[in-house]
């Protein structure tokens, strides 16, 4: 799964995700330690343009009798998203870019769980593969939200943890979010593993274990890369 993630440097990001206007004036800053339930930065299409937008962080569909439901559908399983109720139609119709930077995941070794950072390479900010949906509040109020899409792991994850998010090439991004134009079944293809090569991990210290922390101490390495 993927449980908390990193958004550190979110500069320049209009211009790296062809952002061409904003819904309201964006304020973003920099976020070591993102957790399920907290309104994160997402990327949707529209009218023909690139919009970003604050997100809940946890899938609330359309049709739920209560907002709790989204504590559970923080990720989404690429391999049932077409069978599942909870995604099948924002697989269709909402799909969204989820901006990140960085991931977290813990190992288990004996009876500890180690936390660790996985980034690209360079690192660079990057998009999961997420799906969006809007509802209604029994008092009216439109609630926005989101999951992320999760796969298997590559050769770097695969110690470390048995899923993955999806993280989508910068090349393809625009054909994930363009669901009002290209079917699910042409975009099923992108939700694999991310090269590993292009990738690296590296121990970081337990403060990422409470979400209470926020803070640059949260992607130090306190140990080797890999």
């Amino acid at each position: 799964m993927c449980g908390r993630y990193s958004f550190s440097k979110p500069k320049n990001i209009t211009e790296r995700f062809g952002i061409v206007q904003l819904e309201f004036e964006f304020e973003f800053g920099p976020r070591f330690n993102i957790a399920p339930s907290q309104e994160v930065p997402v990327v949707i299409h529209k009218n023909g343009s690139n919009l970003l937008l604050m997100f809940r962080w946890g899938l609330i569909p359309y049709w739920a009798k209560d907002e709790s439901i989204g504590n559970k559908l923080i990720n989404a399983r690429a391999e049932t998203l077409a069978e599942k109720p909870s995604f099948r139609r924002s697989f269709e119709e909402k799909r969204c870019l989820v901006l990140a930077d960085g991931f977290y995941e813990w190992k288990k070794e004996g009876r500890i769980k180690k936390p660790y950072r996985i980034t690209l390479q360079d690192g660079r900010p990057f998009a999961f593969a997420g799906l969006w949906d809007s509802w209604l509040s029994p008092t009216g109020q439109t609630i926005n939200s989101c999951a992320i899409i999760t796969t298997t792991p590559n050769k770097l994850m695969e110690p470390i943890h048995n899923r993955m998010p999806v993280i989508l090439p910068q090349g393809m991004e625009s054909l994930w979010l363009d669901s009002g134009a290209i079917p699910s079944r042409e975009v099923k293809g992108l939700l694999t593993p991310f090269p590993a090569e292009g990738m690296v991990a590296y121990e970081v210290s337990p403060l990422v274990n409470s979400p209470r922390n926020d803070e640059p101490e949260c992607i130090v390495p306190v140990n080797r890369l890999f």
